[in-house]
């Protein structure tokens, strides 16, 4: 006769304390601090920067040295099949950006330099690439899926983000961004 009551006891406590985690979660979860919020808000967060080693002989170890250009900062790993799909749309970006003066700056999370090497040269990228080993930087910009792509304005603001795959009119709108400011 005990048995009988303790099972709808205890499914009443796991559902009271299921209630209250997600009041907590929407009472303390939502403080609009993040890159994205920022950016959806109509604000523009300053980029974070740090200094990286490049992958390949030439280009900025920082997006500090960009500054002053329009940057299409995107995370990437040669494991990542979003980021081969993206490659050539990151690629076509980069043509436009130089043409404003600006690049495409590739950043590979957490992935080893040979292979980092080989993806770089099977996807014909010619724009300049950093090594994030410690995923340091990848965590100043809440990134820990991939791929993710950032666009940065000229004074060093983020003004669109993108968590997936980067899209054609992701792309286009991001170019017409950065061309009309």
């Amino acid at each position: 006769m005990v048995m009988s009551k303790v099972g709808p006891i205890v499914a009443a406590v796991a559902a009271a304390a299921l209630i209250a985690l997600l009041g907590y979660g929407l009472i303390n979860g939502g403080d609009g601090n993040t890159i994205d919020d920022a950016v959806k808000s109509g604000e523009q967060p300053e980029a974070p920067s740090r200094t990286l080693p490049r992958i390949g002989p030439s280009g900025p170890t920082s997006l500090a040295e960009l500054r002053g250009k329009p940057v299409i900062l995107n995370f990437w790993a040669s494991w990542c099949g979003p980021c081969k799909d993206e490659a050539p749309l990151l690629e076509d970006a980069q043509k436009r950006l130089q043409a404003m003066g600006g690049t495409v700056l590739g950043v590979t999370y957490r992935d080893a330099t040979p292979d980092a090497k080989k993806f770089i040269a099977d996807q014909k990228i010619t724009y300049p690439n950093l090594r994030d080993v410690d995923g340091k930087l990848a965590e100043a910009y809440g990134t820990n899926k991939l791929p993710e792509t950032f666009v940065i304005n000229a004074d060093g603001k983020i003004v669109a983000v993108s968590r997936g795959q980067v899209s054609e009119k992701f792309m286009q709108n991001a170019l017409a961004q950065l061309e009309a400011s």
